[in-house]
């Protein structure tokens, strides 16, 4: 008889992509995680805590028992049943990730308890298909800054499952001494909809300033530059065109290079905003209240302030393939 898969337990963090120039090509892990314990059973069960308990607890509709089985069953294997404990620290529909984790945790589970022998590589890359960019994902699940890339946008998955199943990537780990906030508006956003809004196509001179910007977001993580970011930050590629959807980024972006903020950009797709800042963060949590207090929003009410750690270890850590 088969051994009985042993319980698994998965800690993926969240994730801000983009950060500015660098759009769907660099992502930073952050401090706060999906974090699950998952148990074979008779049947499927999921207890659920955290943030977006209603959306997490369901057994219908449910993005990680919906991608598990799917993988399952694409590789002929019946899915086991689980218990799952969730404990979800990632806000849903914000920008910070939260479908990359979700991914990353139904592969994981499906490698281990479909008993497939994937590797770590192997699981990114099948995370990386689904997700349909490299950022968040790679990130996730090797933390630090990651810069990824595939072959090309749209390009099929052979181009992603190499013979080794390893994507070209660069994970830095983040200086000790930097700090994120996230600002949280009070809906969140579907990635969908932020998609929606971009161009179908960019001027020379606005993609090469962006390539000149995102050049320098690697080199700054890697010495710990902080003066260059606000130069590494800079996008003409998609923030410009969400501005009207994500209406916290214009209010703070005058906040760069004062109070120790480093750099303001959309985290991810948005509604968030991720400013990078000093270890001291009390100057810069007095300066986003004040400038959204202008425009009469409020703490609680209309926006969270999440202050966080950046995160140089991923969801890779914790995997040991059977």
């Amino acid at each position: 008889m088969a051994d009985r898969p042993q319980p698994i337990h998965l800690r993926l963090p969240a994730t801000s992509a983009n950060l500015g120039a660098a759009f769907d090509t660099a992502a930073v892990a952050l401090n706060f995680a999906l974090e699950i314990d998952a148990t074979p059973a008779a049947e499927f069960s999921i207890h659920a805590s955290g943030r977006n308990i209603a959306e997490c607890s369901r057994l219908d509709g449910n993005l990680i028992l919906d991608t598990y089985r799917s993988l399952l069953a694409r590789e002929g294997r019946t899915a086991p049943p689980l218990a799952l404990r969730m404990n979800n620290q990632i806000p849903l529909g914000m920008g910070c990730g939260s479908s990359a984790a979700g991914l990353l945790a139904a592969v994981a589970l499906a490698a281990h308890f479909g008993a497939l022998g994937w590797s770590g590589a192997r699981v990114l890359a099948e995370a990386v298909l689904l997700e349909g960019h490299p950022d968040n994902a790679a990130a996730c699940w090797h933390g630090g800054l990651v810069v990824a890339a595939t072959a090309a946008p749209g390009s099929s998955s052979a181009s992603v499952l190499t013979e080794n199943h390893a994507l070209p990537l660069i994970s830095i780990p983040p200086p000790d001494s930097w700090r994120a906030i996230l600002v949280l508006p009070s809906r969140p956003l579907a990635t969908r909809h932020a998609r929606s809004v971009l161009p179908d196509a960019w001027s020379r001179a606005d993609v090469v300033a962006n390539l000149q910007a995102a050049a320098l977001l690697a080199p700054a993580f890697a010495t710990g530059r902080a003066d260059l970011l606000a130069a590494a930050t800079r996008d003409r590629l998609h923030q410009p065109f969400r501005r009207a959807i994500c209406p916290l980024l214009d209010p703070l972006l005058p906040l760069v290079g004062h109070h120790g903020i480093h750099s303001v950009t959309l985290s991810g797709a948005g509604p968030s905003v991720l400013l990078i800042t000093q270890q001291e963060q009390t100057p810069a949590l007095a300066a986003i209240t004040g400038a959204l207090h202008t425009l009469q929003l409020e703490p609680v009410r209309d926006f969270e302030l999440l202050p966080a750690r950046l995160e140089p270890n991923g969801a890779a850590s914790h995997w040991h393939p059977r």
